[in-house]
């Protein structure tokens, strides 16, 4: 199990944008603060009192990177995918379902301003206990 990633993005003010934009209405837009503390001044944490997606600022980005965020309702998912492009992101695959994994799984694609391609993705079974497998 993933504690938490950390992704490398050229232009910080920018991401920062886009990445509460985006996660806003998946309700994981609330920003770690290093105001005051010691460690690592050039780390943005998304997710309340324990972050588990990071931006750092970097002169370099690996684009092959994929990150898929859960929704927890498919208008979630609309909602985030159009503040997504709304923000500076690009389409990668419109909200719909996604039978290739599940007749339930609904998803949006989306490529982030350093073009990390990324997924937003509502799987009720994690809500309703109908888990598939």
């Amino acid at each position: 199990m993933i504690d938490h990633i950390y992704l490398p993005v050229k232009d910080i003010d920018r991401s920062l944008q886009f990445y509460t934009a985006l996660l806003t209405p998946l309700d994981f837009a609330g920003r770690w603060d290093f105001k005051g503390q010691d460690g690592w001044p050039d780390l943005y944490g998304f997710g309340g009192d324990r972050p588990g997606f990071w931006l750092k600022r970097s002169t370099t980005t690996f684009p092959e990177l994929y990150v898929a965020f859960i929704a927890p309702s498919k208008e979630a998912v609309e909602r985030a995918y159009a503040a997504a492009l709304a923000n500076g992101g690009s389409d990668n695959g419109p909200p719909g379902p996604r039978p290739q994994f599940d007749d339930r799984y609904y998803a949006a694609n989306v490529l982030d301003p350093d073009a990390y391609s990324l997924e937003i993705n509502f799987k009720p079974w994690l809500y309703d206990g109908s888990d598939p497998a």
